[in-house]
């Protein structure tokens, strides 16, 4: 590496997967630096979730690198435990059986714990001081001692935000996360988003449907349909001649009518 140039959080580069015999994503490449939030837009079926799983080793991919601070992704999604642990990842319905007596408090925990069993000697006096100020950024403190089941979708996404904060991360992914929220929840929750991506440098990779927050919030955009059909600032990437472009006929649908 030159010197002077920071190594990006992630780098893709001339990415390919299949679905069967179907090439869902075709030779797409990019780059996320720390601190900037970058999304993905396209209309349905375009590829958007199936870039996403490949470049957290869910799906395979038939050619191209997949390069996460500084280590590549092996073909089975093999990554070292250390560099794994500082991704995130918030999918857009997060499933749970809701007879499971589980507080907020204990979800929480299981995000210092995927850390503690490789460290048996951090105590349990750290660990509960991690949970309490990873409830206390997303200002859900009060909310500790609660069943996640009686969480409303706003709350569940707070709760979120601070399971991935309760051990440093570098890269954060969502896969339409404000899904199902109202829109002062919604508001909130970028809000909140904005605010940790400041205070926590992370990289931030997020698919979106809606296009007015992507122009409000993102730092770079990301236009697919199958392939990458442009990249940059949400007011190059998202122009009319580029919407059009990737939309085609259903440009129109998803604009956003707030």
């Amino acid at each position: 590496m030159r010197c002077g140039l920071k190594e990006p959080v992630l780098a893709v580069e001339r990415l390919t997967v299949y679905r069967g015999t179907y090439a869902a994503v075709q030779d797409v490449s990019f780059s996320l630096e720390a601190g900037t939030d970058t999304a993905i837009v396209g209309p349905n079926g375009a590829g958007k979730s199936t870039l996403v799983q490949a470049i957290l080793g869910i799906l395979p991919r038939q050619t191209g690198n997949i390069v996460i601070l500084g280590q590549a992704l092996g073909h089975k999604g093999a990554l070292m435990p250390l560099i794994r642990q500082q991704i995130a990842y918030l999918p857009q319905n997060f499933l749970f059986d809701r007879r499971i007596p589980m507080t907020v408090e204990e979800l929480v925990g299981l995000g210092w714990d995927r850390l503690g069993f490789q460290m048996p000697w951090v105590d349990r006096q750290a660990r509960r001081a991690a949970i309490q100020s990873a409830l206390m950024r997303v200002d859900a403190t009060h909310l500790k001692r609660q069943l996640i089941s009686g969480l409303s979708g706003g709350e569940t996404k707070r709760v979120l935000l601070a399971y991935c904060l309760v051990y440093p991360r570098r890269l954060l992914i969502l896969d339409e996360a404000p899904a199902g929220l109202d829109m002062r929840s919604e508001s909130e929750f970028y809000d909140l988003l904005y605010q940790l991506k400041q205070e926590q440098g992370w990289a931030i990779l997020q698919i979106s449907h809606d296009l007015d927050m992507v122009r409000r919030h993102s730092d770079r955009v990301l236009c697919l349909n199958q392939t990458l059909l442009c990249q940059g600032t949400p007011e190059i990437a998202l122009s009319p001649e580029n919407l059009s472009t990737a939309y085609g006929s259903e440009f129109v649908r998803y604009r956003h009518r707030h």
